[in-house]
């Protein structure tokens, strides 16, 4: 990972964390909680799947810079940086979570659902920042982009930010979301 590649990957991933603060501030705890719709995820949802899904990308990036490099990494790999910052983001193809990373709801408090997602998003940030290894030698398969290096994989952790920051968007613009205390109708 050259010095332009971590900003850009630092860039995502500090860009993604202030949106989705942004978004989840002030939230009631029906809010947190509230499904547009049967199978559809709530905001709570969105943020235990996200720390989820870093925790375990974090993870196996570490376990493989515990061993050696792969013996070459095929450029085919290197070329889906730009398809991974167009796709990743884009909600228009809806993709279903594996088992793995799927929300289990067993946390409705929204309070300590972002605490985590924070705790997680901060030790990412400094990994990215810190990390002088050579990420762009280290493979992993990905179900929907096949092979990923983990450059690309730390790049994915910030976009797949954005892309549930786009779903927590299409939550709170659903008819049936609860008002926020206070607010009354015109």
């Amino acid at each position: 990972m050259n010095e332009q590649e971590r900003e850009l990957a630092a860039h995502h991933l500090a860009a993604s964390r202030e949106r989705l603060l942004g978004l989840v501030q002030g939230l009631s705890a029906e809010q947190w909680v509230f499904h547009p719709a049967e199978g559809r995820w709530s905001i709570g949802d969105c943020l235990e799947h996200l720390t989820r899904v870093e925790n375990r990308v974090m993870g196996f990036i570490a376990e493989k810079l515990q061993g050696p490099p792969s013996a070459e990494v095929p450029s085919s790999v290197r070329e889906k940086d730009a398809a991974l910052m167009q796709a990743v983001p884009d909600r228009t193809e809806r993709r279903q979570a594996p088992e793995t990373a799927r929300p289990e709801g067993k946390c409705p408090d929204g309070g300590q659902l972002l605490a985590e997602f924070l705790k997680t998003r901060t030790e990412s940030a400094r990994f990215a920042a810190e990390t002088r290894a050579d990420l762009r030698s280290y493979t992993q398969h990905h179900g929907a982009f096949g092979d990923l290096d983990c450059y690309q994989w730390l790049l994915l952790m910030g976009l797949h930010a954005e892309r549930h920051a786009r779903q927590i968007e299409e939550i709170k613009a659903d008819a049936g979301f609860p008002a926020t205390a206070g607010a009354t109708a015109a």
